[in-house]
Formats: C-alpha cells, sequence, structure tokens
C-alpha cells in the first residue's frame, strides 16, 4: 500500500492536477479538491520515506504542493470576484433572492469595513464558503484590497492545513488509504466547525 501511494507523487503533473481542482472549485464546490490535496499530500510523505520513519529529504515537494494549492486557490476567488463584480443587476437579484447569500454580503461587507477578514479566512474551510465569500465580494464590490489579502491567507491556511493532515497522517499512520481516510475526516471535521462558527456569528 505504501508503494500505490507513494506512487501518486512520481511525477509533476500532481502539482497541476491539484491547482486545476483548487481552481475550479470555486465555481463547483463539489469537485473534492481537499481530498486531492490530503492524498496529496499523503503521497509525498511516502514518496520522502517520512512515513517509513526516514528523514525526509524531499521537503521542498511539501513546500511546491502547499505553494500549488495556495496560489490556486487565491486565483479561483479573484476570478470568481471579477465575475461577480461585472455581474450586474442580473446577479444582484440572484443574491437578494437568497437570504444565506444576503446575510453573508452584508457580514463580508461588515468585516472587511472593520479592517478584519477572519470572515473570509474561516469560510475558506465551510463547505461552499469559499464560493459565497468571493462572489458576495465580488457582487458588494468590494475593494479587492480588502479582500484579496484575506483571500490569500485564507488560501495558504487552507493549503497548509490540508497538505499537513495528509503528510503527518502518513507518518502516524503509515502511507496508507486508512491514513488519507483519517485525515479526510478530520478536514471534514474542520468544515462543519467553521461552517457553524460562519453560522454563528452575529450580523453586527
Amino acid at each position: 500500500m505504501l508503494e500505490s501511494v507513494g506512487s501518486l507523487a512520481a511525477g509533476p503533473w500532481i502539482y497541476a492536477v491539484v491547482a486545476l481542482s483548487v481552481l475550479l472549485d470555486v465555481f463547483l464546490p463539489v469537485l473534492p479538491s481537499g481530498v486531492l490535496v490530503i492524498t496529496a499530500g499523503t503521497a509525498a510523505a511516502a514518496g520522502t520515506g517520512a512515513a517509513a520513519g526516514g528523514v525526509p529529504h524531499d521537503v521542498p515537494d511539501i513546500l511546491a504542493l502547499i505553494l500549488s494549492a495556495a496560489t490556486a486557490s487565491v486565483l479561483g476567488d479573484l476570478v470568481a470576484y471579477r465575475l461577480a463584480w461585472r455581474g450586474g443587476e442580473r446577479l444582484d437579484r440572484a443574491i437578494a433572492r437568497s437570504r444565506r447569500l444576503t446575510v453573508a454580503q452584508e457580514r463580508l461587507g461588515e468585516a472587511l469595513a472593520r479592517g478584519g477578514g477572519a470572515l473570509v479566512v474561516l469560510a475558506r474551510f465551510a463547505p461552499a464558503g469559499r464560493s459565497v465569500v468571493s462572489f458576495c465580494a465580488g457582487a458588494a464590490h468590494r475593494r479587492a484590497r480588502d479582500f484579496l489579502p484575506w483571500s490569500a491567507l485564507a488560501g495558504l491556511s487552507w493549503a497548509a492545513y490540508s497538505v499537513a493532515l495528509g503528510y503527518y497522517g502518513a507518518q502516524w499512520l503509515g502511507a496508507t488509504w486508512l491514513a488519507t481516510g483519517v485525515s479526510v475526516a478530520a478536514l471534514f471535521g474542520a468544515g462543519a466547525a467553521a461552517g457553524f462558527l460562519v453560522r454563528r456569528r452575529p450580523a453586527s
């Protein structure tokens, strides 16, 4: 099993696949980009020998994986933000028809106006939270300089957390599909907690 998981990191294509998946899941939140990032982290651990108790000698692969996922996350946010910015009245009406989107837009606007973007970071871990925040920021014409730094922090935090789950899960449990499953469960648990906190966050 170690060999089968480790073989996933055999070529540079893994970074492109991870980046494409993360980039697109702002539009298709059903894409399992988090699962893919964790699996790649597990595979990278197998490839370095970390899961077998050896000293990792290929750590830049882990850093490259984090950088790929984080960069793709920010680029996806930016594309969604710009599309929503230009969406016009049709998008405004769509948001107005959804109480969830309207409340999210109000909370995001207040958070950015106060100079804080913890909501942006928190929403990155919640199911579909990244999509809601990016589209709402653009639709509300929030300034890019207020939104993008927090988007970058959110993407980096999520990427580092996801890769770390796969990498250290492989160290503790071995580079097996069991380790990947436990790591994925931890990611979903963090997402559920983030979603709960976003919903509980007061609107004012």
